[in-house]
């Protein structure tokens, strides 16, 4: 039951995300246009620009960025199978061993399975290097993002922006 639960909290947030972010994605052709693309002239234009695309564009900056999180696991193999054994560990014994287990004449909790999960897991996930993997994909996505933020002219619609219609 409590795991119905969980998929219900799953789907929601889901759906809210849908709703909000996703709802602002814009199409793959006004997000790739080339003929937009010029050096601004000063830091002002470029900050400018800047400004303007990563609010226009922020959910297809986001999928940039899971992108490149699917990427950096992929290429990353030990940090995959290191992340896959936590928490793989995790869910079996909260979902096999919820209460103490007798083997040999020797009790078991499951407080005793998490400490050994963690005194092989987290040796293997330290091997892995997380900590530079997520520095790459803070330093990839800011480049990336940053280069197309401000080498992007903004659309006719940004000129429009601050007016009211009547």
């Amino acid at each position: 039951m409590e795991v119905l639960g969980h998929v219900n909290n799953i789907s929601e947030y889901a759906r809210s995300l849908k709703d909000t972010r996703l709802s602002s994605l814009r199409h793959p052709g006004e997000f790739f246009d080339y003929q937009r693309v010029s050096r601004p002239k000063d830091m002002q234009e470029y900050l400018k620009r800047a400004s303007y695309n990563v609010r226009y564009f922020s959910a297809n900056y986001a999928i940039v960025v899971a992108l490149l999180a699917v990427y950096s696991l992929i290429s990353n193999p030990l940090l995959l199978v290191a992340l896959g054994f936590l928490i793989g560990g995790f869910l079996s014994i909260n979902r096999f061993v919820p209460e103490p287990i007798e083997f040999n004449g020797k009790t078991i909790t499951p407080q005793n399975l998490y400490i050994g999960l963690f005194v092989i897991g987290i040796p293997l996930l330290w091997l892995a290097a997380p900590i530079s993997t997520f520095f790459w994909l803070v330093g990839s996505s800011g480049c990336l993002i940053g280069a197309h933020a401000g080498l992007l002219e903004p659309g006719v619609e940004s000129e429009y922006e601050g007016l009211e219609t009547v």
